[in-house]
């Protein structure tokens, strides 16, 4: 399995060597699918709806063809482990071996961008710091891995 992980921000200072950029290439570097980050720089614009709007635009642009999308959304479904398994294996199954999980910036993501998903996925409710969501998502990831192969690091 291919997967493109598309962030707006990118990682500065601190956070560059940080727990949560440790903990992201941690789970990375244990995950044996294909995974490449990119990184895009946040919108200038004087308006949130307009940086929203050119975020979701490089956000498309970042992704290449055929690949199926992934939205980190609060407002998206609240999906355990195990479900995030079997949806990328449903994926990997029908052909669509190419995921591309999208996160947007500080003001959320463009509508019409999270519509288009094939998944909206929320890490509950409440709102994340983006390098804690990158570790977040990454360690997922690799849970979703060792439970489609059945290894014991996930224990439900």
């Amino acid at each position: 399995m291919r997967l493109l992980i598309a962030a707006i921000g990118r990682a500065r200072g601190k956070s560059r060597d940080g727990p949560e950029a440790r903990l992201l290439a941690e789970y990375l570097k244990r995950l044996p699918w294909q995974v490449s980050l990119t990184e895009l720089p946040q919108s200038r614009a004087a308006t949130a709806d307009q940086r929203k709007a050119e975020e979701a635009a490089a956000l498309q642009r970042a992704v290449p063809a055929g690949h199926r999308r992934i939205v980190l959304d609060e407002r998206g479904e609240d999906l355990g482990s195990a479900a995030i398994a079997a949806w990328l294996d449903r994926q990997r199954q029908d052909g669509g071996a190419a995921v591309a999980v999208l996160i947007g910036g500080p003001d959320g993501l463009e509508p019409g961008l999270a519509a288009r998903a094939d998944l909206r996925l929320a890490f509950g409710r409440q709102t994340w710091p983006h390098m804690l969501v990158r570790a977040m998502l990454a360690e997922q990831l690799y849970r979703a891995y060792t439970i489609l192969e059945n290894h014991p690091y996930h224990r439900a």
